[in-house]
């Protein structure tokens, strides 16, 4: 065998045991070689262009000293001219001593004085100098950048300039003769414009400034201009010397009326090497000026489609923020814009636009208006680039708000873009206030570093699922986060209109309660006694508060909360407390006031709010006949039951656990019972409460909601298909109680998610959940379907809103509600307000197909709210994301996240709605109404939804006229209303239809009778009567459609009722109405309710009323807190 150890070489020498304890010994003995690396830097020739050229530092200085040196040659040549005189003629005489002699002829040149001038010693020394001086750096800097063409160096422009300019001079070092012989210095001019270009450049280099292409060109056009006019005033001077002999002035005074194209003619030259000169001179002006004019126009349109920068003077003195977009329309600036400058505290801010692409012609045109032209700076460029991100100065910025272009057919890819500017900015400027618009809840996770995010997707589910449990949510937010003065439609004759209008003007404020005279004089009391004391007294709304040492705001913490002077008050108002100014009542009241206000139990306050420049003044009410313990109503003799209602309650500074009755919301006691009742384990509302097991995105909120005992299989989830599990094929097999709420998407994304939670949160009552179907185009993903099995009552269906049978399917005969989603495939409309256009048509289908259907649309466009003006319900647009309202009210996204119910903390209230039923009436006033909210259950009234009939001209997709209107007064007996029960077959022939051939004799015979004195009305009744006719006509014929489908599939026609017309109704919201409001018939009070978590249910019995009736409700329940 092979010796394996004798074939391993040893170690060498400075690899063994010893040599690594004891260091490396033997290195010298070693064929190592050491070398030096850049040695050539180190020869004479490297480090003088070191010195003189590469180095930015030194090289600056060099051309400094070069520039100064030309500069001085030139003044050298002035001051020559000045003291000159060209009759001495000095050389002449030393040259040639019988030249004086000569006798010229007229049209003669003497050429004496412009070959020879006088110069003085001291000055040819000193020109000798520079000269000598210039020559060396020249010849020098020719050295070290020689590269192998010696010709090249020699035949350049400067080169050849300092040689005409430096070589005679020092000629006449070694001829003294020459002392006197005239040579062009004034030509360095243009060696001093050559050498101030490449100090610039040099400056530049050295500072690091890379943005100067628009300074270097305006410094070369005026140095070429300053060049050009003083060798023109040079030469002309000093050729004239044999002819008019025109000093510098004059000279100058001829450039410029020559160059300006005025020529007077006063000054003219007077020899042909003059005027050759002069002729030389325009052609060259000709030719060099308008290149330099045309270098400085384009890159003037290059700066102006740039933007150029912000600069860092006006950054350090004024305050400015940064806007982020991937594009820029009119929509999103003009939104922006508004919003932001709404506020007094903004107005000197300036907005610096960042964006990729050039601004377009609309936008264009908006930032040349004046306001906001001198507000408003365009920028264009990546917020990727630290160069862009410089020229906008954001380290110096306030702000900067990262918005997404949410009409990207790639939603996607649109919250990538954003991800990526808002990681650039964040490593750019860390300590700069980051606000984030994402529009994919998934995506959220990425930027949690940003100060304020708001994530598109969550707001708009969460607002649209709102929608069908309080009406006009979306507007009612709306108005909460959109700046207004209340000012609006003050002029308009119509009183709803100047109501809205004032109540408009209603925000979110805040203020320290110790530092409040709002709430200041409820310290140590309860917090609705505080807010109802407060609107009462002030008119304001406090409807949240927070504690000193938690960052979390409660929204309406209940009665049991106490009030504290650390804790900061949330309250709605016309504006804050810092612009109002405080105003007592006079003592002298006309008599029926001083009754109303100190007898009697409707004592209301009177306010006058008058809101003029940002400032508003309260007159505040007379508390001199006010009891101790606040406001009290007078309780009748008798308040059984079966007399009058109980009066009033006070609102007690102190909550004890007698007077703490809740609403009927979550009063039922069996709910919160761990063992279920029979009835409800019978009827499947065997729920339990808790967190979600499974989220389908990271970032979501927790929320505490109605749960299954065990997850419902994937095959049970699907409505239109039987399973195993059930046989169970449409919804109406399933027999539920309450109406459906069906949601059409285009597909489940995760923002679904967050329309399903707020129905299914805790605070809402198990009896009143509404079944949840979704009508998806496409199928959904099982990771969203792990997210929904846990909750009651939720389906899906795949099929299209544009298909009869899948609506059928879904249930909508037997929907409440019916959410249409914008779909994200629209978004590539070639137009961008086309984007709605297929939402809106299919709208428009499902409202004529059911008219008693509930309809809520999502449209991308604000503008596009005019085409539902068939139905007054709620078309949600995308215009809610006021990232720049949070820049002044930091806490308007979280109060905004509270309402809608995206995010819970423990003891804050969420919001609601209540009725007014008849037997509600008895209430009559918005204060009393407040004041029964917060003596029984705790709510905090935010404002009202009221809907009144209105006597306008609809079109003809809306409503029905009712035939009757037209009808003689003879015929009264036979008339027939088109609201009746009678349902004819949908053929167009009147023979076939009794009711309309009786119509049309009718409407003949009064026409025959009317005809001669009314022409012109009676042909627009006619019209308008054969427009009914059709209507009517068109109706029968759609419901019969809609009867023929369903008897298709199996379903039955029972319910479906396709001959509901609905009267002209107008709606609009009140935020925090005056206290003297009256209420009226079906009016909904938006309520924000206490958390029923922060209280212990009472074991008495439990109360019954009409008052706290949700919306919906037809009957009244039982409840106990």
């Amino acid at each position: 065998m092979v010796d394996l150890d004798s074939e391993v070489p040893p170690l060498p020498p400075r690899y063994r045991f010893r040599d690594l304890l004891l260091g490396d010994q033997g290195w010298q003995s070693d064929d190592r070689v050491q070398v030096e690396f850049y040695m050539n830097e180190n020869t004479f020739k490297e480090r003088l262009k070191l010195f003189f050229i590469k180095n930015q530092r030194s090289s600056l200085r060099i051309r400094l000293f070069n520039f100064s040196l030309k500069l001085l040659s030139c003044f050298l040549y002035i001051v020559r001219v000045l003291l000159d005189d060209p009759t001495q003629g000095l050389g002449c005489k030393e040259l040639n001593r019988s030249c004086s002699n000569q006798n010229y002829t007229p049209g003669t040149i003497d050429w004496s004085p412009i070959i020879w001038v006088n110069r003085s010693l001291p000055l040819w020394g000193l020109q000798v100098s520079v000269a000598v001086i210039s020559l060396f750096e020249t010849l020098l800097l020719s050295y070290l950048s020689y590269k192998g063409n010696i010709w090249e160096q020699i035949l350049r422009i400067p080169f050849l300039l300092e040689i005409i300019n430096a070589v005679p001079f020092i000629i006449t070092i070694f001829w003294p003769v020459l002392r006197n012989l005239f040579i062009p210095v004034f030509l360095n001019c243009w060696l001093a414009k050559h050498a101030l270009e490449n100090m610039i450049n040099d400056l530049h280099r050295a500072i690091q400034r890379t943005q100067s292409a628009m300074f270097n060109q305006v410094l070369i056009l005026i140095s070429t201009l300053l060049c050009l006019i003083f060798t023109c005033i040079c030469g002309i001077q000093h050729l004239e010397r044999a002819g008019n002999r025109l000093t510098l002035f004059d000279s100058l005074y001829f450039c410029i009326v020559t160059f300006s194209t005025v020529g007077f003619g006063d000054v003219t030259p007077k020899i042909w090497p003059s005027k050759l000169l002069v002729v030389i001179m325009i052609c060259v002006a000709l030719v060099v000026l308008p290149i330099q004019f045309e270098q400085l126009a384009y890159l003037w349109m290059e700066r102006q489609k740039s933007g150029g920068n912000y600069s860092r003077y006006r950054a350090q003195t004024e305050k400015h923020v940064v806007l982020c977009v991937s594009s820029l329309k009119i929509d999103l600036l003009m939104d922006f814009l508004n919003e932001f400058y709404a506020h007094p505290r903004l107005q000197d801010y300036y907005v610096v636009i960042l964006c990729p692409t050039e601004m377009d012609a609309q936008v264009r045109r908006v930032l040349q208006i004046p306001m906001w032209s001198q507000r408003v700076i365009y920028l264009q460029g990546s917020a990727l680039k630290d160069q862009d991100l410089l020229r906008a100065k954001m380290d110096n910025a306030e702000a900067c708000f990262i918005l997404s272009s949410r009409c990207e057919v790639d939603r996607t890819a649109a919250d990538h873009q954003t991800i990526l500017r808002a990681w650039a900015v964040k490593d750019f400027a860390p300590n700069c206030p980051l606000y984030v618009q994402i529009l994919k809840p998934e995506n959220k996770f990425h930027i949690k570093f940003a100060d304020h995010v708001v994530c598109e997707e969550e707001f708009k589910y969460a607002m649209l699922a709102l929608n069908c449990i309080c009406p006009a949510t979306s507007t009612l937010i709306t108005l909460l986060v959109h700046t207004s003065r209340g000012q609006e439609s003050q002029q308009s004759p119509e009183q709803w209109q100047k109501m809205y209008g004032r109540c408009s003007g209603n925000e979110v404020y805040h203020i320290s309660l110790e530092e409040s005279t709002f709430f200041a004089e409820y310290e140590g009391k309860s917090f609705t006694y505080a807010s109802f004391h407060a609107h009462k007294k002030f008119g304001v709304c406090l409807i949240g508060v927070r504690k000193e040492d938690n960052k979390n705001i409660l929204l309406n913490p209940g009665p049991r909360y106490i009030m504290s002077s650390t804790d900061i008050c949330f309250y709605i108002n016309i504006t804050k407390e810092e612009n109002s100014a405080f105003k007592k009542q006079e003592k002298h009241r006309k008599n029926h006031e001083s009754k109303l206000s100190c007898h009697g139990a409707s004592r209301l306050p009177v306010h006058s709010i008058i809101a003029s420049m940002g400032t508003v003044a309260i007159d505040l009410q007379d508390s001199g006949c006010r009891g101790a313990s606040g406001a009290t109503l007078a309780l009748p003799a008798e308040a059984g039951r079966e007399g009058r209602r109980p009066s009033i309650a006070p609102v007690l500074e102190v909550a004890d656990s007698s007077s703490c009755q809740t609403c009927d919301l979550l009063s039922d006691q069996s709910e919160d019972e761990t063992t279920p009742s029979d009835d409800e384990v019978s009827a499947g509302l065997d729920y339990a409460k808790g967190y979600p097991p499974y989220s389908p995105y990271i970032g979501s909120s927790p929320t505490f909601c109605h749960l299954l005992h065990e997850k419902v299989p994937f095959c049970c989830l699907r409505l239109d298909k039987g399973c195993q599990h059930n046989y169970y094929e449409d919804a109406k097999a399933y027999g539920f109680k309450n109406k459906l709420i069906i949601v059409a998407a285009e597909t489940a994304g995760n923002g679904l998610y967050n329309f399903i939670v707020p129905l299914r949160a805790y605070y809402r009552p198990k009896k009143e959940l509404n079944p949840i179907v979704l009508l998806l185009d496409n199928p959904p993903d099982m990771h969203f379907l792990d997210a929904i099995c846990w909750f009651p009552m939720v389906y899906y269906m795949v099929g299209s809103i544009d298909n009869l049978d899948d609506l059928l399917r879904c249930g909508v005969t037997f929907a409440a509600n019916m959410v249409v989603v914008d779909k994200e495939s629209t978004m590539s409309a070639e137009e961008d307000y086309m984007a709605d256009a297929k939402t809106i048509v299919n709208v428009q289908t499902l409202f004529r197909l059911f008219s008693s259907l509930s309809i809520i649309t999502e449209l991308t466009h604000p503008a596009n709210m005019r085409f539902m003006q068939f139905r007054a319900k709620d078309c949600y647009s995308l215009a809610l994301s006021k990232l720049e309202k949070s820049f002044v009210k930091d806490f308007m996204i979280s109060i905004t996240r509270l309402l809608l119910g995206l995010d819970t903390t423990p003891g804050s209230g969420f919001l609601c709605s209540m009725k007014i039923t008849e037997e509600d009436l008895w209430i009559r006033t918005y204060a009393r109404l407040y004041q029964k909210l917060c003596s029984s259950t705790g709510d905090i009234p935010i404002g009202v939804y009221r809907t009144e009939s209105q006597k306008l001209t609809t079109s003809e997709s809306q409503i029905s006229i009712s035939m009757e209107e037209w009808e003689d007064t003879k015929d009264t007996k036979d008339q027939f209303s088109c609201r009746g029960n009678h349902r004819n077959s949908t053929s167009s022939d009147q023979s076939d239809h009794p009711l309309l051939r009786r119509k049309s004799m009718q409407w003949a015979r009064r026409l025959s009778r009317r005809a001669p004195r009314h022409s012109a009305k009676t042909a627009e009744k006619i019209n308008q009567q054969r427009m009914n006719l059709y209507r009517r006509s068109e109706r029968q014929e759609l419901a019969e459609l809609v009867k023929n489908r369903m008897k298709h599939l199996g379903l039955s026609p029972a319910g479906y009722d396709e001959m509901n017309d609905h009267q002209n109704t107008l709606s609009y919201i009140l935020i925090n109405p005056s206290p003297d409001t009256r209420l009226e018939l079906n009016d909904i009070v938006y309520l924000i309710r206490p958390d029923p978590l922060t209280y212990v249910p009472n074991a008495g019995p439990s109360r019954k009323g009409s008052f706290c009736n949700t919306v919906g409700q037809d009957t009244r329940e039982e409840t106990q807190l």
